[in-house]
């Protein structure tokens, strides 16, 4: 057991650490249904992709990763997911971001989610018929999944 000195100590360490590094952890889900995935695009960025989010204090990642899909999609994961991949992100904002990615295949409708100013559509898609402007990190985890495509480290923009 640490004494309060030592969590106090060991909490300042530990954010000026975080600070210092910079670095960011996420996650994202693939809700599967058959040959049928879940998808989002948001208001803010191009592209279909995954639920999903960052990571906030006190979190697992697959907490942050079932609240983040239940926030964004209406669906609730029912269940442990799959923890499928870890990958870095490298996208053109950042080079500090890691993503845990996770398949969840138990899940229930809690609510119709409607756009807004985040989450401008969600929908179901055949993963041989995926949308227009799906996300290349998207598509890649698809495949990784579905037909064994060799799994990258890196996410993918």
């Amino acid at each position: 057991m640490m004494n309060r000195f030592q969590r106090v100590r060991a909490k300042v360490f530990l954010t000026l650490k975080g600070l210092w590094h910079r670095m960011t952890m996420g996650t994202r889900v693939m809700v599967v249904d058959g040959d049928k995935v879940l998808l989002i695009r948001h208001t803010y960025v191009p592209g279909w992709q995954f639920p999903g989010g960052g990571v906030g204090p006190g979190e697992t990642f697959e907490e942050a990763g079932a609240r983040e899909t239940l926030e964004e999609t209406g669906y609730r994961v029912l269940g442990p997911m799959q923890l499928f991949g870890l990958y870095h992100n490298t996208s053109p904002v950042t080079n500090r971001d890691h993503v845990a990615f996770y398949v969840a295949t138990s899940f229930e409708k809690a609510f119709d989610r409607k756009p807004d100013h985040e989450i401008a559509e969600v929908g179901w898609f055949d993963r041989h018929a995926l949308p227009e402007k799906v996300t290349p990190a998207t598509s890649q985890r698809i495949d990784e999944y579905f037909d064994r495509v060799e799994k990258r480290a890196v996410w993918g923009y």
